[in-house]
């Protein structure tokens, strides 16, 4: 069954204003876990909508992500702290009924609207979140000795460095969220619009000085350069090269603001700070899986195990040896299967010839990943809604297709038996 939106919020006005609350990630009502704002509108919007709404048929990698989910919520029973484990699975259970909502909403639009959508976000999410750093540059003094990890307004002063952190809490996700906005913009910046996003997105990814997001970021132009003709993208190669100049000129001659000094000075510091710490915690991680193999230590667990014997509450900063010690081997297979399963979709459909902002944003958001701990994440789920929907009907249109050939065909042999 399939309906079209006749509310007074039509389709592609309905796909922004979704993927505009997803940005919005600093705000949120604290229940354990952050109700956002995107999900409060996907509920109402589900019981003014709940005669149209229905299941779309799901992809094997939606499959493999339930079945992970199933096997990761499973480890929490035999948690040294349940309540912890509950908070994680009440979590996900949130975030997969939202996300069905959201496939349910992209299922009536098209990759018009979506795609536009994605433009549109991706250029207000950024122009915001620079301002609103521009603006606490204004208000924090740089250096001084009121802590670390000090935000006001769009910046973080972490160990004296000013992160951007934008319209979110953290700056590492600034840029996990930024990518699926880059990767379009990288892929599509045919246009003046888009070739300004590209430009914002580069500008505010390297104001958050994470090293690994920046790292991601590499690997994503280059797979795209290996992807496409380096002569025809000369041209925007340039003039990207040349805006960045410019931006680069203003803010060091004219503001004073040396960004490249402090890039440098967090490239240096990797050597000292081992990954910010996260080296140590990888290795505690590894302790934790090697005592218990199997079933890992529960569900959202590390955190109380760090506090108990470490006394301190970070979380892993991996995800995949974040599933590793809290699930064990087998929610750590489950999720491996849910990323093959993803790549081989993504090759098999030729996603990365028709579609390649999807199939670079999958690579970079893996790359990420190693520095982050991804159980549950909403831009996340929003690419995987996306891909999904694409996928869905592509599968349509090969059928369609197919079908149209059979008529054809038959039709020919009847004229030639007549």
């Amino acid at each position: 069954m399939e309906y079209k939106l006749n509310s007074h919020l039509p389709a592609n006005k309905t796909v922004l204003v979704v993927f505009l609350l997803i940005t919005l990630g600093k705000f949120g009502i604290d229940l354990g876990f952050s109700l956002k704002p995107y999900m409060i509108f996907l509920m109402l919007f589900v019981i003014i909508h709940v005669s149209a709404f229905y299941f779309e048929k799901l992809q094997i990698f939606e499959i493999a992500l339930l079945v992970f989910y199933m096997t990761y919520s499973f480890s929490g029973a035999f948690s040294l702290y349940p309540s912890s484990s509950l908070r994680i699975i009440l979590g996900i259970s949130l975030y997969l009924a939202c996300y069905f909502i959201l496939k349910s909403i992209l299922r009536n639009s098209n990759d018009s609207i979506i795609e536009r959508s994605i433009a549109n976000v991706g250029i207000f999410f950024n122009i915001t979140s620079l301002l609103l750093y521009i603006a606490g540059l204004k208000t924090l003094s740089l250096g001084s000795d009121e802590g670390e990890r000090i935000s006001h307004l769009g910046v973080m002063v972490d160990r004296s460095y000013p992160r951007l952190i934008g319209l979110l809490q953290d700056p590492n996700f600034f840029v996990f969220y930024n990518t699926i906005f880059f990767a379009y913009f990288l892929c599509n910046a045919n246009t003046l619009k888009n070739r300004l996003g590209l430009i914002l997105c580069l500008v505010t990814n390297l104001l958050t000085f994470s090293r690994g997001g920046l790292l991601a970021l590499i690997i994503i132009f280059t797979i795209y350069i290996l992807l496409n003709n380096l002569v025809k993208q000369f041209q925007i190669l340039l003039g990207l090269a040349a805006s960045l100049a410019i931006i680069a000129y203003i803010a060091i001659v004219q503001l004073k603001f040396d960004i490249f000094g402090i890039l440098d000075s967090r490239i240096n510091d990797f050597s000292n700070d081992g990954g910010s710490g996260r080296f140590e915690l990888w290795g505690r991680a590894w302790d934790y899986f090697s005592s218990n193999v199997v079933l890992g230590i529960g569900a959202f667990n590390f955190s109380d195990y760090n506090s108990f014997q470490y006394q301190d509450t970070l979380t892993v900063h991996n995800t995949f040896l974040d599933i590793l010690s809290e699930s064990g081997i087998l929610g750590f297979s489950c999720y491996l299967l849910f990323i093959s399963f993803v790549i081989f979709q993504l090759i098999e459909s030729r996603v990365y010839k028709k579609k390649p902002y999807l199939f670079l944003a999958f690579i970079g958001f893996v790359f990420q990943m190693v520095s982050l701990s991804v159980i549950i994440n909403d831009i996340f789920f929003m690419y995987l809604a996306i891909l999904s929907i694409y996928l869905t009907n592509e599968k349509q249109n090969r059928v369609k297709e197919i079908e149209s050939k059979n008529d054809d065909n038959m039709s020919f042999t009847k004229e030639v038996i007549h």
